[in-house]
């Protein structure tokens, strides 16, 4: 199961878990991404991380051995909304797993967040928003990264 499951990274993923021969599910929340999706050999699920509750989330991974989370607020959006996609829709598919008892999550994060970069000041604002965003989420999941909750 991978929660952002069109973006760039899920997409690759979700190709090469299923030339693999694995069964892969995809959340969206955009109807409209269901086909890129299917093309890239996961099947499509509905779910919006940012309006879900915990219960419904667990409805959807219940069944899934391991769940990635690929979502992102993605370029152009605001610190709002880095916070609450980034960080706190991290946080949903993190708690569901563990209700539905899904042995791994596995939160895709970026670069550089644990080398301190998140207080350099030289940063566009935006994206020091992000890196932070991320590291609270990795904070907030497990131990660290290649952690399993």
């Amino acid at each position: 199961m991978i929660a952002g499951g069109h973006g760039k990274i899920a997409l690759l993923l979700e190709q090469l878990l299923f030339r693999r021969g694995d069964a892969v599910t995809g959340l969206t929340r955009n109807p409209a991404q269901a086909e890129a999706l299917e093309k890239a050999g996961a099947q499509a699920r509905l779910m919006d991380l940012e309006k879900a509750t915990s219960d419904e989330a667990a409805r959807h991974l219940t069944g899934a051995d391991t769940v990635g989370f690929a979502a992102g607020a993605g370029s152009g959006s605001s610190v709002g909304r880095k916070d609450s996609v980034d960080r706190g829709a991290a946080s949903l598919p993190a708690d569901a797993a563990e209700s539905a008892r899904v042995g791994r999550y596995l939160l895709h994060f970026a670069m550089g967040t644990y080398l301190r970069v998140v207080d350099d000041e030289s940063l566009d604002p935006v994206f020091r928003a992000y890196l932070r965003a991320k590291l609270a989420a990795e904070n907030a999941s497990g131990p660290g990264p290649g952690s399993r909750r």
